[in-house]
């Protein structure tokens, strides 16, 4: 029911504001001020937190059921984070006042930035980017301005694998540059030959996610960044992915020059919705010069952000301030408390769980794409036998699984493989509610031979059954109706 179905007439909450604001003066031109009330709902506040909250039980979300879509890490993160980004010092701080006057939440930037470079083995950090796909631009942005300093204007080639993430071609394209794709080998790592076929002199930079969309990790990342240095070329990492190496390795140390993070599903933001999220920005000690404003600087015992004057090589602002703080001061915490041996069990558990997902699914008869790798923390199951022999499909497979009160994984990405499941458990889910995932699929797998018709117009216990898929992404109108009873 919707909430203007429930309205009663004269049934009102509480005023939040004082009265007297009903007689303040205004400078608004009497010809564009509301003469009447404005149409909504009559209801108690009650009768609101009542709707809000059923309408939000009818969502799928990770705090009530698992939530393994592949490429998001879509996993749970620590209260504690949240509640120490809420202190009060932190959240009274306005984002144009001096210096002296925040050193507390600088000094937490700082440590950030700092802790951020360790991890990712970079020479430093910028935490303006807004989101990770603001990193990606900023990464390649001053790899654009290095080239044009160096004078090596000719470098206006992207490489850019079939297994990066969808952001990657579109990023390079908004900066100028012309995108070559290159193709994968039978293992899921980077064709080395067809990425040697492809280097010349025109390489500016290749764009790397690792492990890849494909869930894999790249065998041949070594060779890979010394064919790209050899013809003074760039290695963009795409941090996205960074969970399944946290602790373990470091993108700088097996040669990448520039990377963003993202902070808001790595450490502890919730991502998707589009909410709030952070995509800092690290590099190599090269590229220094060109990272995005501002940054933290600590001189002596006091805590400063940078000026212009002294950061006079950099592309610029990204950001009204040092970048989205709620979500920095998240990450800030969740490294915290990890500390460095936690860091490295979130890489242990990411990848753990995945390859038990895997194998578990393997033994059951599902099709891994790629059969004889381990999963880097996510992996491909294909349906193309399945839908050889029963008519069965990716899609059918994960409006199933809504049934079974799971959320479907990642459907039809990465596009190289034919009716793939992109499956990302995360390392927050225990081994039982992985294996109500197996159970499920297992069950789903028993039904695609005795009741094919069935499984092809699920889900069949949700409030809403099989949807038009076009017109429920984009419905042509939204329609709110007041309806008086009176």
């Amino acid at each position: 029911m919707l909430i203007f179905e429930q309205s009663t007439q004269h049934r009102a909450n509480h005023h939040l504001y004082p009265h007297e604001c009903d007689q303040l003066s205004t400078n608004i031109p009497q010809s564009l001020q509301r003469m009447n009330p404005p149409g909504l709902p009559e209801v108690s506040e009650l009768e609101v937190v009542r709707h809000y909250t059923k309408l939000s039980q009818k969502n799928f979300s990770i705090t009530t059921q698992i939530y393994p879509l592949g490429s998001c890490t879509m996993k749970y993160n620590p209260w504690a984070c949240h509640q120490l980004a809420m202190l009060p010092n932190f959240l009274q701080v306005h984002p144009l006042a001096p210096d002296s006057h925040m050193q507390g939440t600088l000094q937490v930037m700082f440590e950030l930035q700092e802790m951020l470079a360790s991890l990712s083995g970079m020479a430093g950090c910028s935490l303006s980017p807004m989101a990770g796909a603001q990193g990606e631009l900023a990464g390649l942005l001053m790899i654009k301005k290095y080239l044009k300093q160096k004078k090596l204007h000719h470098k206006n080639i992207v490489l850019v694998p079939q297994s990066a993430h969808g952001t990657n071609p579109a990023t390079a394209r908004m900066c100028g540059f012309e995108i070559v794709e290159i193709a994968s080998d039978s293992r899921g790592n980077v064709d080395l030959d067809n990425l040697k076929r492809n280097i010349n002199d025109a390489t500016a930079a290749i764009m790397l996610t690792n492990p890849s969309t494909y869930g894999l990790y790249e065998e041949h990342i070594s060779t890979i960044a010394t064919c790209i240095h050899e013809v003074q070329g760039l290695l963009y990492y795409d941090g996205a992915n960074l969970n399944a190496l946290l602790g373990k390795v470091r993108p700088g140390d097996i040669g990448f020059d520039v990377m963003h993070t993202n902070l808001h599903k790595t450490f502890a933001t919730p991502h998707g919705g589009g909410g709030p999220g952070s995509g800092a920005v690290l590099c190599s000690k090269r590229l220094l010069p060109y990272l995005p404003a501002p940054r933290v600087y600590k001189d002596k015992q006091k805590y400063r952000i940078s000026n212009e004057k002294e950061f006079s090589q950099s592309i610029g602002r990204l950001s009204g301030g040092i970048g989205n703080v709620g979500v920095l001061l998240r990450a800030y915490s969740y490294i915290r408390l990890l500390g460095k041996q936690g860091a490295s069990r979130v890489a242990e558990f990411a990848v753990l769980n995945a390859n038990y997902l895997l194998r578990q699914l393997e033994k059951a008869g599902y099709s891994p794409a790629f059969p004889n790798r381990n999963a880097g923390h996510e992996f491909i199951i294909t349906l193309a036998p399945e839908l050889k022999q029963h008519g069965i499909t990716a899609l059918h497979i994960a409006k199933n699984l809504l049934d079974y009160d799971i959320h479907p994984p990642t459907t039809y990405f990465p596009l190289q493989i034919p009716e793939c499941l992109l499956f990302e458990p995360t390392e927050t889910e225990s081994k039982q509610a992985l294996d109500s995932v197996i159970a499920a699929l297992i069950d789903i797998r028993r039904r695609i031979s005795s009741e094919p018709e069935k499984l092809k117009s699920a889900p069949h216990t949700q409030r809403l059954n099989r949807l038009d898929d076009t017109r429920a992404s984009h419905p042509k109108h939204l329609c709110l109706r007041h309806q008086n009873k009176n």
